[in-house]
């Protein structure tokens, strides 16, 4: 039972099971404690989902890579005992006692403590490698409760670690602990119960010496004096000796409290219970009030909040392009007007080879500079601050529910808002991602995010021609393609994904040098790509147009451009322009077409098809080659065919639809 592959009525959606893992966990756990929230947080979004062999009761499973190491996670059904025989207990007690994981991790729920320990003592009755994560601590905080965690670590005798799974909080914790669990794999100690029922218990597991079983004695011994018909049914085939006393001493259990022998043995174990937790839990008087909440904690009930929290990811996501619409593209004006004092910074197609080439040189600095300054180097330096801060991991834990429909988890979100501002460093920083998987997926989605020059294009040729909201609308229908475009592709990409392992800081005010440090280091990688491209790239492509190379090419694409698209045949240049950089397309169309006032030259819905195809196509030279740089060129050259096929197909169709009703 090392996988599902026997599973029967699996969905096609759910993925093979997990292989080449070196230990296998199962988190175990009553109903309604985090079980499956802190099972999410262990392993993502590639999770398989179906029945256990034979059963109609669900199987959880999927993969946490921590450390180098590769962890199968089991997420066994939530239950509240090993008494009642129900089909989630049987396969419970069997995946523990007959498969032997590497480690049980019982999760348990701090506000309610007694109650989930008598589900633990049981866990320890079947004597796996076991430790305790003591979840929703905030909820027992609540509730005037504090739990001594190191005490009740002591009691048990088991590793012990605290969690706010919902907020990503003790996961780091748990995972390491996990890790030394497994290497170590203890056994948990007995925890004795009264001397009326221990020593029944000793004088059955004293007849089961010769017995040959897959389960602990003990926990065989405590079975058969509850009379459990399974258990009893094994036994009885090589010891019925064995089982006819367990009946005897049951029986006498039974008139010495006038109970079912069940009913005393639940009473044992919460008498322990109740002992444990006595010792451990600490409860304020209602008049010291509430504990004082640190700043961390109090921020965090805004930003971690299931309402407020998305609110302020709007708000801080939105300044950030609030800056690429309005003021990076103010001063990304300035800059080019001042360089036009010194040179044409429009492309030239005619003259001398020489003239034409150093046009295209200059033409490349300046596009490169009115990218990184304007752009570039505040987004990076606001990104800073906000990382250094602590709130970009709230971010992340934020929309990492959201970001698991696209097949990655919220980590992904710090590339895909690069990607606004150059795409270029915003897959390098897909490199943040944890499975191979995982980073050429979000490389993929984040070339498909609109940067700045492919803003400017937006902008230019809709914003100013035809209407913000048709400017808008463009940005809107991209985002929907990316959530479309994400879920096809992790259907289709083979590999795996694995979960969001992230420590939750303190906030704190960033410091100036690692705020400066962590903008340059990012800034100066983006500088020694892109302006060797852009310049580099304009020169050679200026060059072969001047040299007539490109018009056979413009001729190949006419039937592309102007029968599919719509589009005056002299636009497929112009792409072939915005392959250096996206705006060259807006700066080419106005050296072709002899004019800036694109509406005299262009319908509504040319300019929007125009837009549409230039955000969606080839991503720019720098981003090729960055793509190369991390996944190697049959990768990069994949991804940039797919999205010329998308280009061109959804551009066709929008020209068909908008001109029914823009006529």
């Amino acid at each position: 039972m090392s996988g599902c592959g026997d599973c029967k009525g699996c969905s096609p959606k759910n993925k093979t099971p997990v292989d080449n893992v070196d230990y296998t966990i199962a988190l175990a756990g009553n109903a309604n404690v985090g079980k499956s929230v802190t099972f999410n947080q262990l392993t993502g979004v590639d999770q398989i989902i179906g029945n256990w062999p034979g059963k109609t009761v669900e199987r959880a499973e999927g993969l946490l890579q921590y450390k180098g190491k590769r962890i199968r996670v089991i997420d066994l059904p939530g239950i509240y005992s090993f008494t009642t025989y129900s089909m989630e207990e049987v396969v419970s007690r069997e995946y523990i006692a007959l498969e032997h994981p590497d480690a049980v991790v019982n999760v348990i729920d701090a506000s309610a403590l007694e109650r989930n320990l008598f589900f633990t003592i049981q866990l320890m009755e079947l004597a796996p490698p076991l430790m305790v994560a003591v979840n929703q601590i905030d909820l027992a905080e609540k509730k005037g409760l504090s739990v001594d965690i190191k005490k009740l670590s002591e009691l048990l005798g088991v590793p012990v670690v605290q969690t706010i799974a919902i907020r990503g909080k003790g996961i780091p914790d748990l995972t390491d602990a996990i890790l030394d669990l497994v290497h170590k794999r203890p056994v948990p100690p007995t925890l004795e119960y009264g001397k009326e029922v221990e020593g029944r218990i000793k004088k059955i597991a004293a007849m089961l010496t010769g017995v040959k079983t897959a389960y602990p004695l003990r926990w065989v011994a405590i079975k058969l004096l509850e009379r459990d018909p399974e258990i009893s049914r094994i036994i009885k085939e090589q010891s019925p000796a064995a089982v006819e006393t367990a009946d005897t001493l049951a029986r006498e259990i039974e008139a010495l409290h006038g109970e079912p022998v069940c009913v005393v043995m639940s009473a044992e174990r919460y008498q322990i219970a109740d002992r444990i937790a006595s010792e451990v839990i600490t409860v304020r008087a209602p008049s010291e009030g509430a504990v004082k909440k640190s700043l961390t904690d109090k921020i965090d009930s805004i930003a971690l909040h299931p309402v407020f929290g998305y609110l302020m990811v709007i708000a801080v996501i939105g300044g950030l392009l609030i800056w690429t619409f309005l003021i990076g593209a103010q001063i990304s004006e300035a800059i080019a007007e001042f360089f036009g004092q010194f040179g044409q910074y429009e492309p030239v197609i005619d003259g001398s080879l020489g003239s034409v080439l150093l046009n295209g040189a200059f033409t490349g600095l300046v596009a490169g500079l009115t990218l990184v300054i304007p752009y570039v180097l505040p987004f990076y330096l606001i990104l800073a601050v906000i990382e250094d801060s602590g709130y970009l991991t709230r971010i992340s834990v934020m929309l990492d529910r959201g970001m698991h429909k696209l097949g990655l988890h919220g980590k992904a979100i710090i590339p895909i808002i690069l990607g606004y501002g150059c795409n270029v460093p915003a897959c390098y920083s897909c490199r943040i991602m944890e499975s191979p998987k995982q980073k050429l997926l979000a490389a993929f989605l984040v070339t498909l995010v609109p940067c700045t020059a492919r803003t400017v294009v937006i902008l230019g040729l809709v914003a100013a021609f035809v209407n913000i909201w048709w400017a808008l609308a463009l940005y809107a229908f991209d985002i929907l393609l990316i959530i479309v475009a994400g879920r096809l592709a992790f259907r289709v990409m083979p590999g795996e994904s694995v979960g969001l392992i992230m420590e939750m800081p303190d906030y704190h005010v960033p410091s100036l040098t690692v705020v400066l440090k962590q903008t340059w280091a990012r800034t100066k990688s983006l500088v020694w790509l892109v302006f060797p491209a852009y310049i580099i790239g304009s020169a050679l492509i200026q060059a072969f147009y001047w040299a007539g190379w490109l018009t056979p090419v413009n001729a190949a694409l006419a039937p592309i451009t102007t029968l599919w698209l719509g589009l005056p045949a002299i636009v497929g240049i112009t792409l072939i322009f915005g392959i250096v950089r996206k705006e060259m397309t807006i700066l080419t169309l106005a050296v072709l077409m002899g004019t800036t006032n694109f509406a005299a030259v262009l319908t509504p819905v040319q300019l929007i098809v125009l837009a549409l195809v230039t955000m969606i196509y080839i991503p720019c030279i720098s981003v090729i080659l960055a793509l190369a740089s991390e996944f190697g060129w049959k990768k990069s050259l994949a991804i940039t065919a797919v999205e010329v096929v998308m280009a061109v197909v959804i551009g066709g169709i929008a020209f068909r639809v908008l001109s029914l009703f823009m006529g």
